[in-house]
């Protein structure tokens, strides 16, 4: 049965009059701060969890303690009883990042919703709350689930959302919360015809706010192909009483043959098409017009041509989704990262390390250690050795000779250049390339201070 269009009108008035007053008071309060502290209560349930055989590495004797009891003890990472391979984050890295990131987001005028798909970490999402985010970004429907268990009140999808059960739960979701804010991508006219048909179908009371991608071009990932195509969708939007159009968006980062000077052309396109959809008054009774993109790679570039909108009829949310920051990495983002353009903008650093135990010598110049594939991130880059940590008295050296050849399931293969020394019972710590597939494969992470104590541990999920 198609819905009554002045009925779904005056759901939109109602909705966008409470989203407006939320809004308000949120500003009025200090959005972010209060943002922060919602999520705060459901993380601190996190150190409630009791400790277990599903947390690799963690101590044995540590069975039955609660996350935060054996966080309390402050153990050492190399004499406390945890259990190779273990992955580590560093707690002086992380404070860095998370400042550096949300100070420069700051500086340059731009909204922050990293993407959480990096961590999955909700201790992360508040800290990043904390620290100025407007929200948080996501893939898929179960990153929105978790999100939302934690009590995120703002997310942005970048992705169409077209599953009949997903956008069931996300319109329950949304009806039930007026501070619930989620923007999710469209790229296509079918698409929008799913995503109306499956929240008729479910009685939506707000409509849900959508973002037409335009996409890197030929050959890219997702998203409209030409501007032409975008119009198509949000005609289709505005056809349907279900869906909102509040903002053009899309991912730099898949701009085939990406450099600067392709980047920033992309990336005037989409400002562009805001432009031309604002002065074709697509955006009707807006609160704000979002513009989004933002990976780890070009966000500078991403600042330089946000800052260039001209004003439009409503305010502008510039809205960057960089994640990979959080820990950086030491390799794909290391060498990549803005920073290493804008040096005066300070630096990010590697915040991931594995450390394995070295379990065979059996031959000259070879040597294992018992972390592999199902541990260490490797879809980009092998792990790196960086430090040796004697088994014989604790004393470190960094790995200077060392190379990681390849990975088995559960042992990396290591060289030795001539005059390299690693004995069977050493530790090996390693860095790892793309954070992305490091995080998915530790459920349980300690967070280590340089003096190697065990301060804390962040929970992931999937």
């Amino acid at each position: 049965m198609a819905a009554d269009p002045s009925a779904a009108d005056s759901a939109r008035t109602g909705a966008g009059s409470v989203r407006t007053a939320a809004g308000s008071a949120r500003t009025a309060a200090g959005s972010t701060r209060t943002a922060a502290a919602s999520v705060r209560t459901a993380v601190r349930r996190l150190a409630q969890e009791r400790v277990d055989h599903r947390f690799k590495g963690l101590p044995p004797d540590a069975e039955g303690l609660t996350v935060g009891e054996l966080a309390a003890q402050r153990r050492s990472l190399f004499d406390g009883g945890f259990l190779t391979p273990v992955l580590t984050l560093s707690a002086e890295a992380l404070d860095h990042n998370l400042a550096l990131l949300g100070r420069y987001c700051a500086e340059h005028g731009l909204a922050f919703a990293p993407h959480g798909k990096t961590p999955m970490a909700p201790q992360l999402f508040e800290r990043q709350l904390a620290e100025g985010a407007w929200g948080v970004t996501a893939a898929v429907p179960a990153h929105l689930r978790v999100y939302r268990a934690f009590g995120i009140e703002r997310i942005f999808l970048a992705n169409e959302l077209v599953d009949a059960a997903a956008l069931r739960w996300l319109s329950g979701e949304l009806d039930a919360d007026p501070d619930f804010h989620c923007v999710t991508y469209v790229d296509s006219v079918r698409g929008v015809e799913l995503m109306a048909d499956a929240l008729t179908a479910c009685g939506a009371r707000r409509p849900l706010d959508v973002v037409v991608e335009l996409g890197a071009g030929p050959g890219a990932r997702t998203g409209a192909r030409t501007e032409a195509d975008c119009a198509a969708v949000a005609d289709a939007v505005a056809a349907t009483p279900t869906l909102r159009l509040v903002g053009v968006a899309g991912y730099e980062g898949e701009v085939p043959a990406a450099d600067v000077g392709t980047v920033r052309s992309w990336l005037r396109r989409l400002t562009a098409l805001a432009v031309e959809f604002d002065e074709q008054k697509r955006f009707g009774d807006v609160e704000e017009i979002v513009v989004s993109a933002g990976g780890s790679a070009w966000f500078d570039t991403v600042a330089e041509v946000f800052a260039e909108l001209p004003q439009l009829s409503r305010p502008v949310l510039k809205l960057l989704r960089s994640g990979a920051y959080v820990s950086h990495d030491d390799g794909h983002y290391r060498r990549l990262t803005p920073f290493n353009r804008l040096p005066e903008e300070g630096g990010l650093r590697p915040a991931l390390r594995l450390w394995a135990q070295v379990v065979s010598r059996p031959e000259p110049g070879q040597a294992f250690v018992n972390a592999g594939k199902r541990d260490a991130a490797h879809d980009l880059d092998l792990p790196e050795p960086q430090v040796v940590r004697s088994a014989r008295d604790g004393a470190t050296r960094p790995a200077t000779g060392l190379s990681v050849r390849k990975l088995s399931d559960q042992h990396a293969w290591i060289d030795l250049a001539d005059g390299a020394e690693l004995e069977v019972g050493d530790w090996v710590g390693l860095g790892l390339s793309h954070p992305c597939t490091a995080f998915d494969k530790w459920q349980l992470i300690p967070v280590v201070d340089e003096a190697g104590t065990v301060t804390d541990f962040v929970r992931t999920f999937f």
